[in-house]
């Protein structure tokens, strides 16, 4: 019976793996070729700072087993750096704000057309508007915009942001909106009908919105051409479809962050 195999004999005695040490700043090591003991201040270039008693810094390389830690042989090497969290983002494309705490409302306002264009941006901005407490409120078509602007009383602080479907040159809407002569007021909108048409049509599994014929409520038009029942079902599947803003068309997206910036915006 063999102690060691000859394989041992031949190859000697095993060195000892000197252990790695992470350079924590304030750990306290000894250069054995000179004697000097100091605490860690920092690497940099590939050697390491070392701070004595006296506050004294001398510069030693990161060589291999080149230190001694309570007396036995250590190799210093860089702290490894934990991997940077990937930041959350909202629906909006903005930097999540985690724990947040939803901020006390403004006195200003976003206004919308209706309950579909305050759900729409809810799911898209919600995160965004709780941070900078904006509430935004259906306002029931803008026939009724001059008189609830007047009722409302803007001013320094107090303004308000309206965003209106279908502003395009000519339109009802547009009439409307140019009436508006109020420095705290600002109107933005879409060329779309309306705001379902302002979700891209991939979102909701169709290859384009249908084109409804004049005379025909468009949303009921839009459901009946694409078999999805009453216009409150349609709206489900629209809404349902919108994860983030690159679900929806650009002019929205636009008038959206024209609004928001515009009421949370310190000069006003």
């Amino acid at each position: 019976m063999r102690s060691r195999s000859y394989d041992d004999v031949l190859s000697g005695p095993r060195k000892r793996k000197v252990p790695e040490v992470p350079a924590e700043p304030g750990l306290v090591v000894e250069d054995p070729a000179s004697g000097y003991c100091g605490a860690v201040v920092k690497i940099e270039y590939g050697n390491v700072v070392l701070e004595d008693a006296k506050g004294r810094h001398r510069v030693f390389p990161l060589a291999p087993a080149a230190f001694l830690l309570e007396g036995k042989p250590v190799t210093l090497v860089p702290v490894k750096k934990a991997p940077a969290a990937p930041r959350q983002v909202s629906a909006s494309g903005s930097v999540r704000v985690q724990g947040l705490a939803a901020r006390v409302a403004r006195d200003s306002r976003i206004w919308v057309e209706g309950k579909h264009d305050a759900e729409l941006v809810e799911r898209v901005w919600g995160h965004d508007l709780r941070v900078e407490g904006v509430v935004v409120e259906p306002l029931d078509g803008v026939d009724v915009l001059a008189e609830r602007i007047t009722e409302f009383g803007t001013g320094p602080g107090r303004r308000l942001g309206v965003l209106v479907d279908h502003l395009v040159p000519g339109s009802k809407e547009s009439r409307l909106v140019g009436q508006v002569r109020d420095e705290q007021v600002l109107v933005t909108g879409h060329p779309y009908v309306d705001v379902w048409q302002a979700v891209k049509p991939a979102a909701v599994g169709i290859r384009a919105w249908p084109e409804i014929p004049r005379g025909i409520e468009w949303k009921a038009g839009i459901c009946e051409a694409l078999g999805w029942g009453e216009p409150y079902e349609g709206w489900q599947r629209v809404l349902a479809g919108v994860r983030s803003f690159r679900d929806l068309e650009t002019p929205l997206i636009g008038a959206v962050e024209r609004l928001i910036d515009f009421v949370t915006d310190p000069a006003g």
